[in-house]
């Protein structure tokens, strides 16, 4: 059999994973900073629990988790039904011709079927789990509760770049305030995580409560998701395939004429906010949606943010079901950049905790894609060099007789903090050094028995090819200020 991974998964090599520890680390000690605490949550959730959070076209994207046992046997299928199948071939003689049979075909769509094949599924993100966890323990906690999370989550996808099947997810959110500092302070994150990675980014902002007013004014209060969903695909698709998808699903025409001279609009934070204030005039909520933004952009202005540029983005939805209030997108601004997709994203929740049963818990949350963060990094070489190697020194194996002074000294710069090993065969030189070079392993020690018997070392420079000598101290000294 010839091995394989399914598709939208990947396999880290060490040298990835060396960087993606760097990020996960980077980003721990921002979310610390901020206060937030560390979670984890299981990768399985209830079926119950995930599904009707992400909209119609995320929930199709959930992988549900086949129920153990012989769960065929209870299941309540016509006669109709196999009949069907049976006529259209699907039958004990040709099973082995790649012939599949969809679950629903089989089933059909009852609840109880439903339950009887799948009661569990993979999280499709960390934030709907976040909420079940609050409201599980709710009487344990302090609120707000600020939480950080960086598990990984998984989407029945069409692969392609920059999107995966399983993918990391590193969240921040707060929970249990409505205060809007909390919108700022996720900015100043944003910028904290991206100056720490040398990635310059833009952060879209909206508010959902501003489509809720779009969509009011034009009597669509109703097919909001619909509006929000399609406006999602902006970026993807562009303003026609947004009005025929709106279309599509009934949006009157004097809606969509409407709305899309508010999908090309160009100009500043200024000029787009008096455009929605004459447009949402009448709108209680969408009103609210502009002031929500107005204070959040006051909060902000006294800032000087390091790598980060945020600006409003009208066309900005996030299409899942569950954002109430602002929502944010982050994308890289970096010229020589090619991935253009969302790296970053998250947004104001108001009663998410409500449908487990624990109804005016307010949250805001960020998620950081690790994935694209270390794929677009990639591309523009912004990873440390010295994170490509978990070693500081190798030492050289001389043979048997001089193996316990190199391991004295190996175990003492350990001692001292510095990562190291010893080649395990008396190998030729040449052979040891191509392993350090492999390695990226920066210098290597050579104690041979002139070392041993002057109590000193020899340490090279592997990228240089310099050598020097000097005693185990000095060593020490000098890999310490080069980390």
């Amino acid at each position: 059999m010839k091995p394989s991974i399914p598709k939208g998964t990947r396999d880290f090599t060490p040298e990835d994973m060396l960087k993606r520890n760097f990020l996960f680390d980077t980003i721990k000690s921002s979310f610390q900073r901020f206060g937030y605490l560390p979670l984890e949550t299981p990768s399985m959730e209830n079926l119950s629990t995930l599904m009707g959070k992400y909209g119609e076209e995320g929930d199709k994207l959930i992988f549900k988790i086949l129920n153990s046992g012989d769960w065929t046997d209870n299941l309540q299928v016509s006669q109709e039904t196999f009949k069907g199948l049976f006529d259209e071939g699907f039958h004990e003689n040709n099973l082995n011709e790649n012939k599949f049979v969809p679950l629903n075909r089989i089933v059909g769509p009852t609840a109880s079927n439903t339950r009887k094949i799948s009661e569990k599924a993979l999280r499709y993100d960390l934030t709907v789990p976040f909420a079940r966890y609050v409201v599980m323990h709710q009487h344990e906690i302090a609120f707000p509760f600020k939480r950080y999370q960086i598990q990984p989550v998984w989407r029945a996808d069409r692969p392609q770049k920059g999107r995966y099947r399983e993918f990391f997810q590193c969240d921040a959110d707060v929970i249990g305030t409505n205060s809007l500092l909390c919108e700022l302070e996720l900015l100043q994150l944003i910028d904290d995580v991206f100056a720490k990675l040398g990635l310059n980014v833009v952060v879209l902002i909206n508010n959902r409560k501003i489509l809720s007013g779009i969509a009011e004014v034009f009597n669509e209060s109703n097919r909001i998701i619909d509006i929000t969903v399609a406006i999602d695909k902006l970026d993807k698709v562009g303003p026609e395939k947004v009005a025929e998808e709106m279309r599509s699903k009934g949006v009157s025409e004097k809606a969509i004429d409407g709305l899309k001279p508010l999908l090309v609009f160009e100009g500043s934070d200024q000029d787009k906010i008096d455009l929605l204030k004459k447009l949402l005039n009448s709108s209680e909520i969408g009103m609210q949606g502009i002031a929500e933004l107005e204070t959040l952009l006051e909060y902000a202005s006294p800032f000087t943010f390091k790598n980060i540029e945020y600006k409003i983005d009208i066309t900005l939805a996030r299409g899942l079901n569950y954002y109430t209030g602002a929502i944010f997108e982050v994308k890289t601004n970096e010229p020589k950049a090619t991935f253009n997709s969302s790296i970053c994203g998250g947004g104001r929740y108001d009663d998410l905790t409500g449908i487990f049963g624990l109804p005016g818990m307010s949250g805001v949350g960020i998620s950081f894609g690790a994935d694209r963060i270390c794929d677009v990094m990639d591309e523009l070489n912004l990873f440390p060099t010295n994170v490509e190697s978990s070693l500081d020194l190798l030492f050289i194996n001389f043979g048997e007789d001089d193996i316990p002074y190199s391991l004295q000294l190996l175990n003492k710069v350990r001692s001292a903090g510095i990562n190291a090993e010893m080649y395990p065969d008396a190998a030729k030189m040449k052979k040891q050094f191509s392993y350090a070079d492999a390695r990226k392993i920066p210098f290597v020690v050579m104690a041979g028995s002139e070392e041993r018997a002057a109590s000193t070392l020899m340490l090279k420079n592997m990228k240089s090819g310099d050598q020097q000598k000097m005693d185990l101290n000095s060593l020490i000294e000098f890999i310490r200020n080069r980390n």
